[in-house]
């Protein structure tokens, strides 16, 4: 519907009513307004499937809801590194949504990976805002070419669970621009979602949903947004400035209280009412482009998506080790006999806790995938373990070690369970259960070929890590993970996953580890743009598994790096391409990671950040060529002088490789700056600053005159060799131009050199 017939809509509509369209009318619809034609939506969970509740609502997945298709969680589908599979995902889901009448699916969630303890990890995407961005918008394309709507969420900072409703997280301008609005900013740009929900916690001291910095500012004039904002459930404190900020929607509803708290508000003359009319109207534009675009014959096939499932998981795997030991040979008649342990062998752990936990149509296990397989033969069990505490079940323990000791190779499902990583709490350690770390430890003193199978939404220590030949991150793939794994350890799928976060080897080594979750109600992002790989390779820190790590059963050579251009303005597009060979035997896929680096930078920056990456499948053999696209943002960092994005004049390398720290090819180019940034010169400004202007220094002459800084200088490091000279030159490169009155032979004044330092700022 054009907007200005939403207009006439609510000139139509009493403030009454307009105050009742801002709220929902119970947990998951927007109100209806029959009198003037405005009909109910309903929203529902789903980042990676649909939690419709028909019946009582709750937004931690108590209650229960319709049979749906549990698709891999957002750790994993980041791990694929593939936004043509990610969209495909979002299509199967829209279509779900069309045939269940829902108008918005409630995701993706695109929070930054801080710390490997948020207890929601398992929904985002990765400790990468550029990743992050990429796949978000893959995903709402691919809901919304359905025309159902999406809600990207929780914008912003929301990331920990500790605290959420209340905490402040305190982050500066920089880090915000750098780390943890991109990944917005890209899917609101490119992808342009329906809604955006605002997060429960406040930043830098305000309530995001109170925030007309993020929620108009940023959200609606800088990035163009023009669905409608809604809270995150129970977010809202206070309403009327949320509605000043640009909330338009509170979710659920407040059974009519704070609808009766905007109607007093415009009545006192304390809220405008032209700001009610244009969250009515906001909300009624995604209302009626749902409505008017209702696909009648769209169909929920859920066996169809059970499969998909199973094939976009295959996609996610992340093979982490493989000394010799994979793929596993069950289909050689000399096969030996495989040891299949662990619980998570037969009813896997494949999603997180929470509001998008699905109530699933099937799901497929490893023990069930091998059969289906007919490896039925070739396969014994043992469990192992038990997840519901983390305690070590003697017998399970011993049967697990016996059969191991019996079979050529033993293959471990360990991981998380669902007590270990949820909605609403923390993790508050790093580590799996003691209870399977210990499993592991007895399988590999009688078994040498261990192969360790991971189902976590997060990254966990390895203690045992030398000890086993192979290790195979599922992370959460969804309900026919089974399959998935199967696939991939027999062979008949080449894993090609990356990791999307790095692994580091202990807790204490992540940059936000003293300042997570916080003290009290507040939490500082001391570590500024240093998330993640940023800080790990900045540092040279030895970690378990770099960010982008990913084995293949076949290798992959990069070769011919090609820059279009050596010099270019920050006007300019560059491009990029590298020609990447399949050197090995058997056919696979590469996820191409391109990074870029400023080597001599005047601020401070991390050694690399990932600015491109593309997934390049080849038979053995065969070559292709991966092309990337870079402008003035990829060599960018946010300037607050200016409150934007500025590339320093100097020489950028572009690297290309296989991961963070698997760099295969190396180019150099040198960027013009369109502009200088704008500078202040004060008398207290050094020599070194000033000489680096070339208008600046060309007014230095009567100050070096009066300064008599060589005299000065020679007697001072008298008998002291080269390191006189460094001092000498440390000296007066870091002194302030005042020095010229304190060690100057009289012919400058303090009114004279304010003169020559106006003269500077005069441009």
């Amino acid at each position: 519907m054009e907007r200005a017939k939403i207009r006439e809509i609510v000139s139509k509509m009493t403030l009454e009513e307009k105050a009742r369209m801002c709220s929902g009318s119970d947990f998951w619809h927007t109100e209806e307004i029959e009198r003037v034609g405005i009909p109910a939506s309903m929203v529902s969970d789903g980042p990676h499937g649909l939690r419709k509740q028909d019946m009582e609502g709750d937004h931690l997945g108590v209650n229960d809801s319709i049979v749906a298709v549990c698709f891999p969680a957002g750790c994993a589908t980041a791990a694929s590194f593939d936004t043509e599979l990610v969209g495909k995902m979002g299509q199967a889901l829209g279509e779900s949504a069309q045939a269940e009448d829902l108008s918005v699916v409630l995701g993706p969630a695109v929070n930054i990976k801080r710390s490997p303890l948020c207890g929601r990890n398992f929904e985002y995407y990765s400790e990468d805002p550029y990743l992050a961005g990429k796949i978000a918008a893959a995903y709402i394309n691919g809901v919304q070419s359905k025309n159902v709507g999406t809600s990207i969420k929780h914008y912003l900072g929301n990331n920990q669970e500790t605290r959420r409703l209340t905490v402040d997280a305190k982050i500066d301008e920089r880090t915000l621009r750098e780390i943890y609005l991109p990944a917005f900013e890209e899917a609101v740009k490119e992808a342009k979602p329906w809604t955006v929900m605002a997060s429960y916690n406040k930043i830098n001291g305000e309530h995001t949903s109170e925030s007309r910095k993020f929620l108009t500012d940023i959200l609606r004039d800088e990035w163009g947004f023009d669905g409608y904002v809604m809270s995150d459930w129970g977010a809202v404190c206070n309403r009327v400035e949320g509605i000043r900020a640009g909330l338009d929607l509170e979710m659920p509803s407040s059974k009519g209280v704070r609808d009766k708290q905007i109607v007093e508000a415009v009545q006192k003359g304390e809220l405008d009412e032209a700001l009610v009319d244009l969250a009515v109207e906001n909300i009624l534009n995604i209302v009626f482009r749902y409505k008017e675009s209702k696909d009648a014959s769209a169909v929920f096939d859920r066996k169809a998506q059970h499969e998909f499932s199973g094939e976009i998981a295959k996609q996610c795997i992340v093979l982490l080790k493989n000394d010799g030991i994979l793929p596993i040979a069950f289909e050689e008649k000399q096969a030996g006999k495989v040891a299949f342990i662990g619980k998570y062998a037969k009813t896997p752990r494949f999603q997180g806790g929470g509001s998008s936990h699905i109530t699933c149509f099937d799901v497929t296990g490893a023990i069930q995938a091998a059969e289906d397989m007919g490896f039925k033969d070739k396969i014994v069990y043992a469990q192992g373990y038990d997840d519901k505490e983390d305690k070590t079940d003697e017998a399970l323990l011993a049967e697990a070690v016996e059969t191991a000791k019996a079979a050529d190779v033993a293959v471990i499902f360990a991981g998380l369970p669902d007590a270990f990583e949820s909605e609403a709490y923390d993790r508050q350690h790093m580590r799996m259960p003691d209870c399977q770390n210990r499993l592991i430890e007895e399988v590999a003193k009688v078994q040498p070929n261990v192969i360790v199978v991971l189902h976590n939404g997060s990254p966990v220590e390895m203690p045992w890590i030398d000890k086993v030949k192979g290790i195979v991150e599922s992370y959460l793939g969804g309900e026919n993970i089974g399959l998935a794994q199967m696939e991939v350890l027999s062979g008949r799928f080449n894993p090609c996953g990356k990791l999307p976060e790095t692994f580091p080897l202990k807790l204490a080594d992540n940059p936000s580890f003293l300042n997570f979750p916080g003290e009290g109600n507040v939490v500082e992002y001391r570590e500024g743009i240093f998330v993640g790989y940023r800080y790990y390779d900045t540092k040279e820190m030895e970690v378990l598994f770099p960010f982008g790590h990913g084995l293949s059963y076949t290798e992959f050579a990069y070769a011919n790096l090609k820059v279009s251009k050596d010099s270019l303005s920050d006007t300019d597009t560059l491009t990029v391409s590298v020609d990447v060979t399949n050197s090995g035997k058997v056919a696979g896929s590469e996820i191409v990671q391109l990074y870029v680096a400023d080597p001599v930078s005047d601020v401070i920056r991390p050694v690399k950040e990932l600015k491109g990456f593309a997934k390049v499948t080849l038979e053995p053999g065969e070559t292709k060529t991966a092309t990337f696209t870079l402008d003035k943002r990829a060599f960018a960092y946010y300037e607050t002088k200016i409150n934007d994005w500025y590339a320093e004049s100097g020489e950028y390398e572009i690297l290309v490789g296989a991961s963070s720290r698997d760099i295969r090819c190396r180019a150099k180019v040198k960027l013009t700056a369109s502009k200088k940034l704008p500078v202040f010169y004060t008398i207290d400004s050094t020599f070194c600053d000033v000489m680096k202007d070339e208008h600046a220094k060309s007014l230095m002459g009567p100050i070096i005159e009066a300064g008599r800084m060589e005299e000065v200088n020679t007697t001072q490091g008298e008998g002291l060799g080269s390191a006189a000279e460094e001092m000498n030159e440390a000296m007066l490169a870091f002194a302030p131009i005042r020095n010229c009155l304190s060690f100057g032979n009289g012919s400058m004044d303090e009114a004279k050199l304010q003169a020559i330092v106006d003269k500077m700022n005069q441009r």
